[in-house]
């Protein structure tokens, strides 16, 4: 039997089925605003699973993701208690954000250790596993959604722009200099706190991206060796095979 995945993150709340063998293909996607009794009753009206596991970084969807599954199959919550399958070097092991437990757990069977694991959301958080394998601490630093929306926000005569590669550093329109500012200074920000971790932590890390921008920042940044969209989500699963077994 499946167990049922949720990734409730601060944007969008990401489903997932999942076994003791992989991730399933069905997967379903919420705005974390949309979190409602109602709009998860019509998610999973025609799925079967045995369990729930959840990662959130939301404590008031937390609370009616709760509600809702708790009178219908076992639910757990990711926390620094749960089965990682990793030691946790961390003095306030209660202030890590589930996410990034997930994102720890999923690193193991899928890359290894050490690792570094870049989640880009509306925060971007680096995690670092060592070699043990336990994990260590890491970096939070604001995501490429606040860099870009800053400006239009302060100024009044700078634009909202999309973000896309930028077709040169020197950029010929207002909007294209600000997404060469966004785009390139983002990735030195990003290479700039690899070099460090680096420098700090023993062993030859894999470096993994994952998050609603990975793939862009990525194809920039040549530290970064694989983008894996499934990390969170596989990471969930690797911790319910623990607690719930072959079931």
């Amino acid at each position: 039997m499946a167990w049922l995945l949720i990734d409730n993150s601060n944007t969008r709340t990401k489903f997932a089925l999942g076994d003791a063998e992989c991730l399933g293909d069905w997967r379903a996607v919420l705005s974390t605003a949309d979190v409602s009794r109602e709009s998860l009753a019509s998610i999973t009206e025609r799925l079967e699973y045995s369990a729930v596991i959840v990662c959130s970084v939301v404590p008031d969807k937390a609370t009616v993701l709760r509600e809702f599954f708790e009178s219908l199959h076992p639910v757990h919550f990711l926390g620094h208690e749960s089965p990682l399958g990793m030691g946790i070097d961390y003095p306030l092991a209660s202030q890590i954000g589930a996410d990034r437990l997930a994102n720890a757990a999923g690193v193991l069977t899928r890359h290894g250790a050490p690792a570094i694991v870049i989640d880009f959301g509306t925060a971007v958080t680096f995690d670092v596993i060592s070699g043990e394998p336990a994990y260590c601490g890491g970096v939070i630093a604001p995501g490429l959604g606040a860099m870009s929306g800053y400006l239009p926000q302060k100024t009044a005569l700078l634009p909202a722009i999309e973000l896309v590669e930028p077709a040169s550093a020197i950029g010929k329109s207002t909007v294209q200099a600000m997404q060469a500012g966004a785009v390139f200074g983002y990735r030195g920000l990003v290479r700039e706190i690899i070099a460090r971790i680096r420098m700090e932590l023993a062993g030859c890390p894999i470096i993994i991206a994952t998050g609603g921008d990975a793939t862009l920042i990525a194809r920039g940044v040549p530290e970064i060796e694989v983008v894996d969209p499934d990390i969170t989500l596989d990471g969930l699963r690797q911790v319910a095979v623990r607690l719930f077994g072959c079931e």
